[in-house]
């Protein structure tokens, strides 16, 4: 018996500890968004022209759309490389944007962005994957929300959330792109490990390469979805998409620089970090659960507050 109470304390103390580790990933990304968006604007890096333009979601959802299927297609047939190093690219473009503005000085910029690059080559340790994630969900954040007015915003949260409850639940399709993306070893996912010994880098990368088994493939009635595995890595860690983190992060950031007051962005921020509270209540091991349709709902909520606040 206290054999059985010592087990449940310590998962009880595990799941714990995992849900303050993924909350503190998507505020740190709400944090550095918020930091990054005054140096973004003033240096003029921004996604579209005129933020107001209600055309925005719709192109930032159909691009979203595109690269998805681009990548579950071209790995049905076998393109992992292409894929990993599409992923890379972008990957360090990104983080070149970011320290362009931080590290404003020749060559600083380009060297730690190839510096990071390699590190994800030769090494993806889960922390490593981490902490890049969190310069690239900022940054993103920022960049997307000082480029889109608050309504564009909105509309955007409202068509990503009945997306991502769509391709999570209905068509499955995002279950099989995260499977896919964990064993490409891409910082697009935050990572927390259930056990001490858990590892990304157990297996070689030429090894990852040179493997030839389909993830996907087709059925009759579902178009996407992942081969069953004896034992899967969701099971031994906790995985959220950095698009769980940088898409609320585009009200907060949006808020903070179209109002003078603080209250929309932080009622959003905390609205956030609520729906998080929320997801987590129900969210089971290695169970897949559509995450924006609760943030981006608790943030919007938490806005809807912030911005009765200011009027008052």
């Amino acid at each position: 018996m206290n054999e059985m109470n010592e087990e449940e304390l310590s998962e009880r103390s595990a799941s714990i500890a995992l849900f303050i580790g993924m909350g503190s990933f998507i505020l740190l990304t709400q944090i550095i968004a918020l930091l990054l968006a005054a140096p973004f604007k003033v240096a003029g890096v921004t996604a579209f022209e005129n933020p107001e333009d209600p055309r925005n979601p719709l192109i930032f959802f159909i691009f979203i759309i595109a690269f998805t299927a681009f990548i579950l297609v071209v790995l049905k047939f076998g393109g992992k490389r292409l894929v990993y190093f599409v992923m890379l690219t972008a990957v360090t473009v990104t983080i070149y944007y970011v320290m362009a503005v931080l590290l404003p000085y020749p060559y600083i910029p380009v060297v730690v962005a190839l510096a990071l690059a390699l590190l994800l080559f030769t090494y993806p340790e889960w922390y490593v994957l981490d902490v890049t994630g969190l310069i690239i969900g900022g940054g993103a954040a920022a960049i997307f929300g000082i480029s889109l007015g608050i309504l564009p915003v909105l509309l955007l949260m409202i068509i990503l959330a009945i997306y991502d409850a769509i391709a999570v639940y209905k068509t499955k399709h995002m279950v099989a792109l995260a499977e896919s993306v964990i064993d490409l070893r891409m910082p697009v996912l935050f990572v927390l490990p259930r056990k001490r010994s858990f590892s990304l880098v157990h297996k070689p990368l030429q090894t990852f390469f040179l493997k030839k088994e389909r993830l996907l493939r087709k059925t009759s009635d579902k178009p996407f979805i992942a081969e069953k595995r004896p034992h899967s890595e969701m099971e031994d860690a906790f995985f959220m998409g950095l698009g769980d983190a940088i898409i609320p992060s585009l009200l907060v950031v949006a808020s903070s620089v179209t109002y003078a007051s603080v209250a929309p962005a932080l009622g959003a921020l905390i609205g956030t970090l609520a729906g998080y509270a929320v997801l987590t209540s129900f969210a089971g091991r290695g169970k897949p659960h559509a995450g924006l349709p609760l943030l981006n709902s608790g943030a919007i909520i938490g806005f809807a507050i912030g911005y009765l606040v200011m009027l008052v």
